[in-house]
């Protein structure tokens, strides 16, 4: 989001926030520096998912002035009154980020900066950019600042970190795929690459082998600063890994991912003896054996009689125990001959 206070410059809001939005931030390791906005508990915005860069420049000189991505400052994480509503420190996002995270490519070194715009003498341009881990279709130009990468760029070109990709092999030439046109000395002017240097040169007497194929290819990948090639490479890496391992389970049968799933819960060490959960016999309510709701077991048929609520009836030895009251030759629920009610089973 570009929001502009002032600009008294010869070009549109609109023409500086593209601008903006095509300077490319360092955004080393930001799949965990950085809080994807969907993900975020926040209203408007927080150290978490969000930076927060501002602009501030006004020429005094009669000669013209440049307005370039050095003239961005990164607001550091932490500061107070930057964000709408009061939030709590940045989570561990913030621990994750590098130094010049969030930073415009080649600010703190001698890179050439990315032109803005000119003004001249008593111009001036304020702006404040908050740059966000999202996409935001059906906005204006002029709200947006996408400039932290999340997506691919299968999908749209502004979220690829690549500038220029070229791949080589056979730099020798032995498979013979290229023509040299040259007028005297085929090396003097084809010169080799730098990876000849990983290949063995070709003797002169070798023989044209005309089934080889080939075996190594050699790539060179240029990013716009914002993340480096080796991490382009690895991201890329681990994307074509995760593809291929999707393609493989969806080639297997039904019967092997039963098998697969089976002998993840073994090694989970999950073991279902019935329904309701681990028990010697009986109930599924706890364990224990007999009783099903917490390893309680019904008194004996040959027993004392037994009241649940009061003392058993004496008169007879082996009587049926009452479950309100009463003895065996009470009335109600308690039964007159020795047979178990309904309560004591």
């Amino acid at each position: 989001m570009v929001e502009i206070e002032i600009n008294t410059t010869v070009l549109p809001d609109e023409f500086i926030a593209h601008r903006l939005g095509m300077v490319p931030l360092i955004s080393t390791n930001c799949d965990e520096a950085i809080r994807n906005t969907r993900d975020c508990t926040c209203l408007a915005g927080c150290d978490s998912c969000s930076l927060m860069l501002y602009l501030n420049v006004q020429c005094n000189d009669d000669s013209t002035m440049d307005v370039t991505s050095h003239h961005l400052d990164l607001v550091p994480a932490g500061t107070r009154d930057i964000w709408a509503e009061a939030l709590e420190p940045g989570g561990d996002e913030v621990a994750k980020r590098s130094e010049n995270f969030g930073k415009p490519v080649g600010k703190d070194d001698a890179s050439p900066p990315i032109l803005i715009c000119k003004i001249r003498k008593g111009q001036q341009l304020k702006l404040r950019c908050v740059a966000k881990k999202a996409c935001y279709p059906r906005i204006s130009p002029y709200q947006v600042l996408n400039v932290t990468k999340q997506g691919i760029a299968k999908e749209h070109a502004k979220w690829s970190p690549c500038s220029a990709v070229a791949f080589e092999y056979d730099p020798y030439n032995k498979l013979r795929h290229t023509t040299h046109w040259f007028e005297q000395d085929e090396r003097a002017e084809w010169p080799l690459s730098a990876n000849a240097q990983e290949e063995e040169a070709p003797r002169d007497n070798e023989p044209f082998d005309f089934n080889a194929q080939p075996r190594r290819f050699y790539f060179e990948v240029e990013t716009d600063g914002s993340l480096g090639p080796q991490e382009v490479v690895m991201k890329g890496l681990a994307e074509l890994q995760a593809k291929l391992a999707n393609l493989i389970l969806g080639l297997k049968s039904q019967p092997e991912l039963d098998m697969l799933t089976g002998a993840e819960s073994q090694a989970n060490g999950q073991v279902v003896t019935n329904g309701w959960g681990a028990g010697n016999s009986g109930g599924g309510w706890g364990s224990g054996g007999g009783s099903g709701w917490g390893g309680v077991t019904s008194p004996s048929r040959a027993s004392a009689p037994t009241n649940a609520w009061s003392s058993g009836s004496p008169a007879n030895s082996g009587g049926a125990a009452s479950a309100w009251g009463g003895g065996a030759t009470s009335a109600g629920w308690g039964s007159p001959e020795q047979q178990a009610n309904g309560w004591n089973v």
